[in-house]
């Protein structure tokens, strides 16, 4: 049975929107988010236990978490500060686009104040095709 996760669970546009405001080059970003895609997506169980799930969806799953996790990210996948960041803008802006399309834009940024999210995409298999 083979897995398909995707290169990375961020749409087109907030990949964009964060690629414009990351301190790194755009050609960079999507390499970086597929493999934090990869080391997150390894990681599913752990999130969903140990972390409050805000949106779920047939793509995606976004997760709450502490706002200094991209940093413990970055340093799982041996990256530099500006790498982690500009990942966590990715996810910042699907979590935002989330909310805009599910009428929890309001609820979502007051989220972001206090804490970050983790977006992790789901899974799917040759049988669910």
């Amino acid at each position: 049975m083979s897995r398909d996760v995707g290169p990375f669970p961020i749409d087109g546009q907030p990949l964009m929107l964060a690629g414009a405001k990351a301190s790194l080059s755009l050609s960079m970003l999507p390499e970086l988010l597929a493999d934090a895609q990869q080391y997150l997506s390894t990681q599913r169980d752990t999130y969903r236990r140990q972390y409050e799930c805000i949106h779920a969806d047939d793509e995606r799953e976004i997760f709450v978490v502490p706002s200094d996790h991209w940093e413990a990210i970055g340093d799982k996948l041996n990256v530099n500060r500006r790498a982690s960041d500009a990942m966590r803008r990715a996810h910042v802006e699907q979590f935002k686009r989330s909310g805009t399309a599910t009428d929890r834009r309001d609820e979502f940024e007051t989220t972001l104040e206090i804490r970050t999210v983790v977006v992790i995409g789901i899974a799917t298999t040759d049988e669910d095709e």
